[in-house]
Protein backbone atom coordinates (compact mmCIF):
# COMPACT_ATOMS: atom_id res chain seq x y z
CA UNK A 1 0.00 0.00 0.00
CA UNK A 2 2.85 2.46 0.91
CA UNK A 3 3.91 1.91 -2.70
CA UNK A 4 0.96 3.81 -3.76
CA UNK A 5 1.91 6.98 -1.92
CA UNK A 6 4.11 8.26 -4.94
CA UNK A 7 1.44 8.14 -7.46
CA UNK A 8 -1.49 9.24 -5.32
CA UNK A 9 0.47 12.56 -4.48
CA UNK A 10 1.21 12.85 -8.41
CA UNK A 11 -2.55 12.93 -9.03
CA UNK A 12 -3.15 14.98 -6.58
CA UNK A 13 -0.46 17.50 -7.72
CA UNK A 14 -0.99 17.30 -11.06
CA UNK A 15 -5.19 17.78 -10.42
CA UNK A 16 -4.09 20.63 -9.26
CA UNK A 17 -2.63 21.57 -12.68
CA UNK A 18 -6.51 22.89 -13.70
CA UNK A 19 -5.40 26.27 -11.76
CA UNK A 20 -2.48 26.65 -14.21
CA UNK A 21 -3.48 29.30 -17.69
CA UNK A 22 -5.11 27.56 -20.55
CA UNK A 23 -3.80 27.76 -24.04
CA UNK A 24 -5.40 29.97 -26.74
CA UNK A 25 -6.37 33.53 -26.30
CA UNK A 26 -8.35 34.81 -22.92
CA UNK A 27 -11.42 36.27 -24.17
CA UNK A 28 -12.43 40.63 -23.97
CA UNK A 29 -15.25 42.23 -24.69
CA UNK A 30 -14.58 44.18 -27.73
CA UNK A 31 -14.87 47.91 -27.22
CA UNK A 32 -16.92 50.12 -28.76
CA UNK A 33 -17.42 54.29 -28.43
CA UNK A 34 -20.45 56.19 -28.33
CA UNK A 35 -22.13 57.10 -31.90
CA UNK A 36 -21.71 61.19 -31.97
CA UNK A 37 -25.05 61.73 -33.76
CA UNK A 38 -27.81 63.30 -32.71
CA UNK A 39 -31.40 61.58 -32.17
CA UNK A 40 -34.07 61.97 -35.27
CA UNK A 41 -35.72 63.58 -32.86
CA UNK A 42 -39.26 65.34 -33.55
CA UNK A 43 -39.63 67.66 -30.95
CA UNK A 44 -42.66 68.39 -28.30
CA UNK A 45 -45.75 68.29 -29.59
CA UNK A 46 -47.39 71.43 -30.70
CA UNK A 47 -49.62 72.39 -27.71
CA UNK A 48 -46.79 72.45 -25.08
CA UNK A 49 -45.98 75.38 -23.78
CA UNK A 50 -42.72 73.77 -22.54
CA UNK A 51 -41.14 70.03 -23.20
CA UNK A 52 -43.03 67.96 -20.72
CA UNK A 53 -41.98 64.84 -22.18
CA UNK A 54 -41.58 62.04 -19.88
CA UNK A 55 -37.98 60.44 -20.31
CA UNK A 56 -38.42 56.58 -21.48
CA UNK A 57 -36.03 54.80 -18.38
CA UNK A 58 -36.06 50.94 -17.62
CA UNK A 59 -38.86 50.84 -15.03
CA UNK A 60 -41.08 52.43 -17.52
CA UNK A 61 -39.99 49.67 -20.62
CA UNK A 62 -40.41 46.78 -18.42
CA UNK A 63 -43.69 45.15 -17.74
CA UNK A 64 -44.76 48.44 -20.23
CA UNK A 65 -48.05 46.61 -20.81
CA UNK A 66 -48.72 47.60 -17.02
CA UNK A 67 -49.37 51.54 -18.10
CA UNK A 68 -52.57 50.59 -20.21
CA UNK A 69 -54.57 48.93 -16.53
CA UNK A 70 -55.72 46.49 -19.18
CA UNK A 71 -56.63 43.36 -17.40
CA UNK A 72 -57.19 41.84 -20.85
CA UNK A 73 -54.18 42.38 -22.26
CA UNK A 74 -52.37 41.56 -18.84
CA UNK A 75 -54.24 38.02 -18.65
CA UNK A 76 -53.13 37.49 -22.68
CA UNK A 77 -49.69 37.94 -21.74
CA UNK A 78 -50.16 35.28 -18.74
CA UNK A 79 -51.08 32.94 -20.86
CA UNK A 80 -48.37 33.78 -23.33
CA UNK A 81 -45.99 33.12 -21.22
CA UNK A 82 -47.03 29.84 -20.24
CA UNK A 83 -48.13 28.31 -22.84
CA UNK A 84 -46.99 29.94 -26.12
CA UNK A 85 -45.07 27.24 -28.19
CA UNK A 86 -41.98 29.75 -29.61
CA UNK A 87 -41.14 30.85 -25.81
CA UNK A 88 -41.53 27.29 -24.80
CA UNK A 89 -38.95 25.77 -27.34
CA UNK A 90 -36.87 28.37 -26.27
CA UNK A 91 -37.06 27.50 -22.40
CA UNK A 92 -36.10 24.04 -23.56
CA UNK A 93 -32.93 25.41 -25.83
CA UNK A 94 -31.34 27.11 -21.87
CA UNK A 95 -32.39 23.82 -20.78
CA UNK A 96 -30.53 21.83 -23.18
CA UNK A 97 -27.87 24.03 -23.00
CA UNK A 98 -27.51 23.72 -19.30
CA UNK A 99 -27.21 20.22 -19.64
CA UNK A 100 -24.39 20.63 -22.37
CA UNK A 101 -22.57 22.91 -19.70
CA UNK A 102 -22.74 20.23 -16.79
CA UNK A 103 -21.70 17.42 -19.20
CA UNK A 104 -18.35 19.27 -19.66
CA UNK A 105 -17.80 19.33 -15.95
CA UNK A 106 -17.18 15.85 -15.87
CA UNK A 107 -14.19 15.83 -18.40
CA UNK A 108 -12.19 17.02 -14.78
CA UNK A 109 -13.30 13.87 -13.12
CA UNK A 110 -11.98 10.21 -13.25
CA UNK A 111 -13.63 8.10 -15.42
CA UNK A 112 -14.33 4.68 -14.10
CA UNK A 113 -15.30 1.47 -15.97
CA UNK A 114 -16.27 -1.85 -14.95
CA UNK A 115 -15.14 -4.98 -17.50
CA UNK A 116 -14.56 -9.05 -17.02
CA UNK A 117 -14.24 -11.62 -19.03
CA UNK A 118 -13.39 -15.02 -19.73
CA UNK A 119 -11.43 -17.05 -22.39
CA UNK A 120 -10.72 -20.51 -23.01
CA UNK A 121 -8.05 -20.93 -25.86
CA UNK A 122 -7.17 -24.88 -27.40
CA UNK A 123 -4.31 -25.30 -29.95
CA UNK A 124 -1.91 -27.33 -31.97
CA UNK A 125 1.77 -26.57 -32.52
CA UNK A 126 4.78 -28.79 -33.50
CA UNK A 127 6.76 -29.87 -31.45
CA UNK A 128 10.32 -28.98 -32.61
CA UNK A 129 12.43 -30.44 -29.91
CA UNK A 130 15.34 -32.79 -30.32
CA UNK A 131 13.90 -35.66 -28.70
CA UNK A 132 10.25 -34.99 -29.20
CA UNK A 133 8.23 -35.36 -32.41
CA UNK A 134 4.42 -35.06 -33.80
CA UNK A 135 2.25 -32.48 -32.77
CA UNK A 136 2.23 -30.37 -29.09
CA UNK A 137 -1.33 -29.46 -27.47
CA UNK A 138 -1.69 -26.28 -26.05
CA UNK A 139 -5.00 -25.69 -23.51
CA UNK A 140 -4.46 -21.90 -21.74
CA UNK A 141 -8.06 -20.46 -19.75
CA UNK A 142 -7.70 -16.95 -18.28
CA UNK A 143 -10.70 -15.38 -16.20
CA UNK A 144 -10.22 -11.73 -15.26
CA UNK A 145 -12.96 -9.04 -13.44
CA UNK A 146 -12.09 -5.45 -12.17
CA UNK A 147 -12.56 -1.85 -12.43
CA UNK A 148 -10.46 0.38 -14.45
CA UNK A 149 -9.69 4.01 -13.49
CA UNK A 150 -8.85 6.92 -16.62
CA UNK A 151 -8.24 10.40 -15.69
CA UNK A 152 -7.01 13.27 -17.96
CA UNK A 153 -5.15 15.74 -16.25
CA UNK A 154 -5.98 19.48 -18.09
CA UNK A 155 -2.78 20.91 -17.60
CA UNK A 156 -2.61 22.90 -20.65
CA UNK A 157 -6.59 23.69 -20.61
CA UNK A 158 -8.09 22.06 -23.39
CA UNK A 159 -11.00 21.03 -21.15
CA UNK A 160 -10.71 24.42 -19.28
CA UNK A 161 -11.83 26.09 -22.54
CA UNK A 162 -14.20 23.80 -23.34
CA UNK A 163 -16.14 24.66 -20.38
CA UNK A 164 -15.72 28.22 -21.08
CA UNK A 165 -17.14 27.52 -24.40
CA UNK A 166 -20.37 25.83 -23.06
CA UNK A 167 -20.47 27.83 -20.52
CA UNK A 168 -20.51 31.06 -22.38
CA UNK A 169 -23.40 29.51 -25.00
CA UNK A 170 -25.68 28.60 -21.65
CA UNK A 171 -25.31 32.04 -20.84
CA UNK A 172 -26.09 33.33 -24.41
CA UNK A 173 -29.50 30.87 -24.30
CA UNK A 174 -30.43 32.63 -21.03
CA UNK A 175 -30.25 35.88 -23.29
CA UNK A 176 -32.65 34.68 -25.85
CA UNK A 177 -34.72 33.01 -23.92
CA UNK A 178 -34.79 36.98 -22.69
CA UNK A 179 -34.91 37.74 -26.40
CA UNK A 180 -38.02 35.67 -26.75
CA UNK A 181 -39.77 36.93 -24.21
CA UNK A 182 -39.61 40.21 -25.03
CA UNK A 183 -40.78 39.56 -28.78
CA UNK A 184 -43.48 37.69 -27.97
CA UNK A 185 -44.62 40.54 -25.32
CA UNK A 186 -44.08 42.86 -27.94
CA UNK A 187 -46.15 40.88 -30.77
CA UNK A 188 -48.81 40.49 -28.00
CA UNK A 189 -48.92 44.07 -28.02
CA UNK A 190 -49.33 44.95 -31.36
CA UNK A 191 -51.53 42.82 -32.40
CA UNK A 192 -53.85 43.49 -29.34
CA UNK A 193 -53.62 47.46 -29.83
CA UNK A 194 -53.74 46.67 -33.77
CA UNK A 195 -57.19 44.59 -32.61
CA UNK A 196 -58.81 47.72 -30.86
CA UNK A 197 -57.98 50.00 -33.68
CA UNK A 198 -59.60 47.87 -35.86
CA UNK A 199 -62.65 47.59 -33.50
CA UNK A 200 -62.78 51.46 -33.28
CA UNK A 201 -63.06 51.60 -36.79
CA UNK A 202 -65.95 49.75 -37.04
CA UNK A 203 -66.72 51.63 -35.08
CA UNK A 204 -66.28 54.82 -37.18
CA UNK A 205 -67.65 53.35 -39.95
CA UNK A 206 -70.95 52.35 -38.21
CA UNK A 207 -71.30 55.57 -36.56
CA UNK A 208 -71.19 57.64 -40.05
CA UNK A 209 -73.34 55.07 -41.65
CA UNK A 210 -76.34 55.25 -39.19
CA UNK A 211 -75.55 59.44 -40.00
CA UNK A 212 -75.86 58.99 -43.70
CA UNK A 213 -78.87 56.59 -43.49
CA UNK A 214 -80.61 59.12 -41.99
CA UNK A 215 -79.60 61.70 -44.21
CA UNK A 216 -80.89 59.11 -47.03
CA UNK A 217 -84.47 58.74 -45.21
CA UNK A 218 -84.99 62.48 -45.54
CA UNK A 219 -83.85 62.65 -48.95
CA UNK A 220 -85.89 59.73 -49.84
CA UNK A 221 -88.92 60.77 -48.27
CA UNK A 222 -88.84 64.03 -49.74
CA UNK A 223 -88.63 63.29 -53.51
CA UNK A 224 -91.34 60.67 -52.06
CA UNK A 225 -93.31 63.84 -51.38
CA UNK A 226 -92.64 65.19 -55.11
CA UNK A 227 -90.21 67.77 -53.39
CA UNK A 228 -86.79 66.05 -53.39
CA UNK A 229 -83.78 66.20 -55.96
CA UNK A 230 -83.52 62.12 -57.14
CA UNK A 231 -79.89 62.41 -58.39
CA UNK A 232 -79.07 63.49 -54.58
CA UNK A 233 -80.94 60.92 -53.57
CA UNK A 234 -79.05 58.13 -55.69
CA UNK A 235 -75.95 60.29 -54.72
CA UNK A 236 -76.94 59.66 -50.84
CA UNK A 237 -77.51 56.63 -51.81
CA UNK A 238 -74.01 54.83 -52.90
CA UNK A 239 -72.28 56.78 -49.96
CA UNK A 240 -74.27 54.99 -47.95
CA UNK A 241 -73.56 51.63 -49.75
CA UNK A 242 -69.85 52.23 -50.26
CA UNK A 243 -69.38 53.03 -46.12
CA UNK A 244 -71.31 49.86 -45.58
CA UNK A 245 -69.20 47.74 -47.90
CA UNK A 246 -66.39 48.74 -45.71
CA UNK A 247 -67.62 47.30 -42.59
CA UNK A 248 -67.12 43.57 -43.46
CA UNK A 249 -63.67 43.99 -44.61
CA UNK A 250 -62.99 45.14 -40.86
CA UNK A 251 -65.00 42.69 -39.10
CA UNK A 252 -62.77 40.04 -41.18
CA UNK A 253 -59.63 41.78 -40.13
CA UNK A 254 -61.11 41.38 -36.57
CA UNK A 255 -61.32 38.02 -37.15
CA UNK A 256 -57.87 37.52 -37.95
CA UNK A 257 -56.50 39.41 -35.09
CA UNK A 258 -58.64 37.55 -32.83
CA UNK A 259 -56.85 34.36 -33.93
CA UNK A 260 -53.06 35.24 -34.15
CA UNK A 261 -53.54 37.09 -30.80
CA UNK A 262 -54.95 33.19 -29.50
CA UNK A 263 -52.33 31.15 -30.93
CA UNK A 264 -49.79 33.74 -29.39
CA UNK A 265 -51.06 33.38 -26.28
CA UNK A 266 -51.22 29.38 -26.44
CA UNK A 267 -54.80 28.69 -27.26
CA UNK A 268 -57.25 27.51 -30.04
CA UNK A 269 -58.32 30.13 -32.13
CA UNK A 270 -61.99 30.77 -30.88
CA UNK A 271 -61.37 30.20 -27.19
CA UNK A 272 -60.81 33.87 -26.09
CA UNK A 273 -63.37 35.80 -28.57
CA UNK A 274 -65.76 36.33 -25.40
CA UNK A 275 -63.01 38.11 -23.80
CA UNK A 276 -61.82 39.96 -27.17
CA UNK A 277 -64.88 41.33 -28.29
CA UNK A 278 -65.07 45.13 -28.75
CA UNK A 279 -65.13 47.82 -25.47
CA UNK A 280 -68.53 48.98 -24.41
CA UNK A 281 -66.65 51.88 -23.88
CA UNK A 282 -63.82 53.80 -26.53
CA UNK A 283 -60.48 54.02 -24.74
CA UNK A 284 -57.79 56.38 -25.71
CA UNK A 285 -54.23 54.16 -26.28
CA UNK A 286 -52.37 57.75 -25.84
CA UNK A 287 -49.70 57.80 -23.12
CA UNK A 288 -47.85 60.73 -21.67
CA UNK A 289 -45.65 61.76 -24.89
CA UNK A 290 -42.34 60.03 -24.25
CA UNK A 291 -38.68 60.95 -25.29
CA UNK A 292 -35.37 59.45 -24.97
CA UNK A 293 -32.45 61.24 -23.62
CA UNK A 294 -29.60 59.89 -25.63
CA UNK A 295 -28.67 56.74 -26.69
CA UNK A 296 -25.16 55.56 -24.60
CA UNK A 297 -23.92 52.37 -26.03
CA UNK A 298 -24.06 50.47 -22.75
CA UNK A 299 -27.68 50.61 -23.41
CA UNK A 300 -27.20 49.03 -26.98
CA UNK A 301 -25.27 46.54 -25.98
CA UNK A 302 -27.81 45.33 -22.84
CA UNK A 303 -29.80 44.04 -24.95
CA UNK A 304 -30.83 40.84 -25.44
CA UNK A 305 -29.80 39.77 -28.63
CA UNK A 306 -26.88 42.22 -28.72
CA UNK A 307 -25.95 40.34 -25.06
CA UNK A 308 -26.44 36.64 -27.07
CA UNK A 309 -24.49 38.01 -29.86
CA UNK A 310 -21.76 38.46 -27.00
CA UNK A 311 -21.48 35.34 -26.00
CA UNK A 312 -21.55 33.22 -28.58
CA UNK A 313 -18.28 35.58 -29.55
CA UNK A 314 -16.55 33.92 -25.92
CA UNK A 315 -17.72 30.76 -26.61
CA UNK A 316 -15.73 30.57 -30.30
CA UNK A 317 -12.91 32.55 -28.62
CA UNK A 318 -13.22 29.51 -26.01
CA UNK A 319 -12.60 26.84 -29.05
CA UNK A 320 -9.20 28.37 -30.77
CA UNK A 321 -8.14 27.40 -26.97
CA UNK A 322 -9.62 24.09 -27.59
CA UNK A 323 -8.28 23.55 -31.08
CA UNK A 324 -4.79 24.45 -29.94
CA UNK A 325 -4.45 22.02 -26.71
CA UNK A 326 -4.04 19.31 -29.38
CA UNK A 327 -0.23 20.40 -30.09
CA UNK A 328 0.15 19.72 -26.33
CA UNK A 329 0.64 16.25 -24.48
CA UNK A 330 -2.21 14.48 -23.00
CA UNK A 331 -1.01 13.11 -19.45
CA UNK A 332 -3.74 10.78 -17.83
CA UNK A 333 -3.99 8.75 -14.61
CA UNK A 334 -4.65 5.25 -14.90
CA UNK A 335 -5.28 2.29 -13.05
CA UNK A 336 -7.32 -1.33 -12.64
CA UNK A 337 -8.20 -3.21 -8.97
CA UNK A 338 -9.58 -6.53 -9.67
CA UNK A 339 -8.77 -10.14 -10.57
CA UNK A 340 -7.20 -12.43 -12.60
CA UNK A 341 -6.79 -16.32 -12.79
CA UNK A 342 -6.37 -19.12 -14.85
CA UNK A 343 -8.76 -21.01 -13.20
CA UNK A 344 -12.73 -19.39 -12.69
CA UNK A 345 -12.71 -21.16 -9.44
CA UNK A 346 -9.85 -19.42 -8.06
CA UNK A 347 -11.23 -16.00 -9.82
CA UNK A 348 -12.06 -14.38 -6.51
CA UNK A 349 -9.27 -15.94 -3.83
CA UNK A 350 -6.86 -13.69 -2.42
CA UNK A 351 -4.38 -14.72 -4.71
CA UNK A 352 -6.06 -13.94 -7.84
CA UNK A 353 -6.32 -9.79 -6.45
CA UNK A 354 -4.26 -7.48 -9.09
CA UNK A 355 -3.36 -3.70 -9.49
CA UNK A 356 -1.92 -1.64 -11.17
CA UNK A 357 -1.82 2.43 -10.87
CA UNK A 358 0.30 5.12 -12.87
CA UNK A 359 0.93 8.27 -15.15
CA UNK A 360 1.07 7.70 -18.95
CA UNK A 361 1.10 10.06 -22.04
CA UNK A 362 0.20 10.79 -25.32
CA UNK A 363 1.10 13.25 -27.77
CA UNK A 364 0.26 13.82 -31.26
CA UNK A 365 3.75 14.43 -33.00
CA UNK A 366 3.08 14.26 -36.74
CA UNK A 367 -0.56 15.49 -37.90
CA UNK A 368 0.46 16.63 -41.50
CA UNK A 369 -0.88 19.56 -40.91
CA UNK A 370 -4.65 19.02 -39.22
CA UNK A 371 -4.22 20.83 -36.17
CA UNK A 372 -3.14 23.77 -37.58
CA UNK A 373 -6.20 23.81 -40.18
CA UNK A 374 -8.43 23.70 -37.11
CA UNK A 375 -6.80 26.09 -35.32
CA UNK A 376 -6.99 28.43 -38.28
CA UNK A 377 -10.15 27.56 -39.02
CA UNK A 378 -11.52 28.52 -35.48
CA UNK A 379 -9.78 31.46 -35.41
CA UNK A 380 -11.44 32.72 -39.01
CA UNK A 381 -15.01 31.48 -37.42
CA UNK A 382 -14.28 33.69 -34.34
CA UNK A 383 -13.35 36.57 -36.73
CA UNK A 384 -17.01 35.84 -38.25
CA UNK A 385 -18.94 36.24 -35.14
CA UNK A 386 -17.23 38.96 -33.97
CA UNK A 387 -18.25 40.85 -37.15
CA UNK A 388 -21.85 39.27 -36.47
CA UNK A 389 -21.28 40.83 -33.13
CA UNK A 390 -20.64 44.11 -34.31
CA UNK A 391 -23.52 43.86 -37.10
CA UNK A 392 -25.86 43.67 -34.05
CA UNK A 393 -24.81 46.62 -32.31
CA UNK A 394 -25.43 48.57 -35.59
CA UNK A 395 -28.82 46.97 -36.63
CA UNK A 396 -29.94 47.63 -32.92
CA UNK A 397 -28.61 51.61 -33.69
CA UNK A 398 -30.66 51.65 -36.91
CA UNK A 399 -33.46 50.15 -34.89
CA UNK A 400 -33.86 52.72 -32.33
CA UNK A 401 -33.27 55.35 -34.48
CA UNK A 402 -36.20 53.73 -36.46
CA UNK A 403 -38.42 53.17 -33.75
CA UNK A 404 -37.78 56.84 -32.15
CA UNK A 405 -38.31 58.54 -35.00
CA UNK A 406 -41.45 56.98 -36.08
CA UNK A 407 -42.70 57.47 -32.84
CA UNK A 408 -42.49 61.38 -32.42
CA UNK A 409 -42.95 62.13 -36.05
CA UNK A 410 -46.75 60.04 -35.93
CA UNK A 411 -47.46 62.22 -32.85
CA UNK A 412 -46.93 65.28 -35.28
CA UNK A 413 -49.31 63.45 -37.86
CA UNK A 414 -52.06 63.01 -35.23
CA UNK A 415 -52.45 66.01 -34.18
CA UNK A 416 -52.72 67.45 -37.69
CA UNK A 417 -55.29 64.53 -38.35
CA UNK A 418 -57.11 65.50 -35.19
CA UNK A 419 -57.62 69.48 -36.14
CA UNK A 420 -58.25 68.06 -39.93
CA UNK A 421 -60.98 65.67 -38.52
CA UNK A 422 -62.67 69.09 -36.46
CA UNK A 423 -62.75 71.05 -39.77
CA UNK A 424 -64.02 67.72 -41.84
CA UNK A 425 -66.88 68.04 -39.37
CA UNK A 426 -67.40 71.46 -39.81
CA UNK A 427 -67.46 71.31 -43.26
CA UNK A 428 -70.41 68.37 -42.95
CA UNK A 429 -72.77 70.51 -40.99
CA UNK A 430 -72.01 73.27 -43.07
CA UNK A 431 -72.63 71.58 -46.77
CA UNK A 432 -75.84 70.05 -45.49
CA UNK A 433 -77.41 73.36 -44.36
CA UNK A 434 -76.01 75.28 -47.67
CA UNK A 435 -77.38 72.23 -50.08
CA UNK A 436 -81.29 72.42 -47.62
CA UNK A 437 -80.93 76.42 -48.45
CA UNK A 438 -80.59 75.62 -51.78
CA UNK A 439 -77.73 77.23 -52.43
CA UNK A 440 -75.08 74.30 -53.24
CA UNK A 441 -75.84 71.41 -54.86
CA UNK A 442 -75.36 67.57 -52.95
CA UNK A 443 -72.34 67.01 -54.24
CA UNK A 444 -70.80 69.14 -51.57
CA UNK A 445 -72.60 67.40 -49.11
CA UNK A 446 -70.78 63.85 -50.25
CA UNK A 447 -67.35 65.31 -50.39
CA UNK A 448 -67.45 66.59 -47.06
CA UNK A 449 -69.40 63.37 -45.41
CA UNK A 450 -66.47 60.92 -47.16
CA UNK A 451 -63.60 63.11 -45.94
CA UNK A 452 -64.73 63.47 -42.86
CA UNK A 453 -64.91 59.62 -42.91
CA UNK A 454 -61.73 59.13 -44.18
CA UNK A 455 -60.36 61.45 -41.34
CA UNK A 456 -61.61 59.84 -38.62
CA UNK A 457 -60.53 56.52 -39.53
CA UNK A 458 -57.09 58.02 -39.86
CA UNK A 459 -56.95 59.42 -36.60
CA UNK A 460 -58.14 56.31 -34.90
CA UNK A 461 -55.75 54.50 -36.68
CA UNK A 462 -52.72 57.02 -35.97
CA UNK A 463 -53.92 57.16 -32.33
CA UNK A 464 -53.13 53.20 -32.48
CA UNK A 465 -50.29 53.69 -33.95
CA UNK A 466 -48.62 55.97 -31.88
CA UNK A 467 -49.01 53.32 -29.14
CA UNK A 468 -47.77 50.34 -31.77
CA UNK A 469 -44.85 53.03 -32.47
CA UNK A 470 -43.91 53.13 -28.69
CA UNK A 471 -44.04 49.49 -28.09
CA UNK A 472 -41.75 49.10 -30.75
CA UNK A 473 -39.42 51.57 -29.00
CA UNK A 474 -39.41 49.96 -26.01
CA UNK A 475 -38.40 46.74 -27.84
CA UNK A 476 -35.47 48.36 -29.34
CA UNK A 477 -34.04 49.40 -26.36
CA UNK A 478 -34.23 45.97 -25.09
CA UNK A 479 -37.29 46.18 -22.77
CA UNK A 480 -35.71 47.19 -19.59
CA UNK A 481 -34.71 43.52 -19.44
CA UNK A 482 -30.90 44.01 -18.65
CA UNK A 483 -31.32 46.39 -15.75
CA UNK A 484 -33.96 44.08 -14.49
CA UNK A 485 -31.94 41.35 -14.08
CA UNK A 486 -29.49 43.04 -12.60
CA UNK A 487 -31.47 43.89 -9.86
Amino acid sequence: MNKQLPFVALAALLAGCNNLPSVGPDYSEPEFTDVAAALPDAGQPPEMAQDERVVISSDSMHQWWMQFDDPVLVGLLESAVAHNLDYRTAQKRLEEANWVLLGTYSEFLPKVGASGGYTDAYNRRRNTSMTGTGLKKRHSKVADLGLGLDWEIDIFGGSRRATEAALALAESAEWDLSQAWLVLTTQIGEQYVTLRTCQERIQVAEANLKLQSETYDILKSRLDSGIGDELAVNQCAYVVEQTRARIPQLMAQEEALKNALEILAGEMPGVLHDDLKPLETSRDWLLAPQKLDGLPIDLIRARPDVKSAERKLAAQCARIGVAKAAWYPKLFITGTLGYQSTSPSRLLTHGALMSSFGPSASWSIFSAGAIYANVKAEEVRTEQVALAYELAIAQAYGEVRNAYSAYSQEYHRYRALADAVKAAQDAVTISQDLYKNGLRDFNNVIDAQRSALSLEEELVISRGEITLELIQLYKSLGGGLASEREK
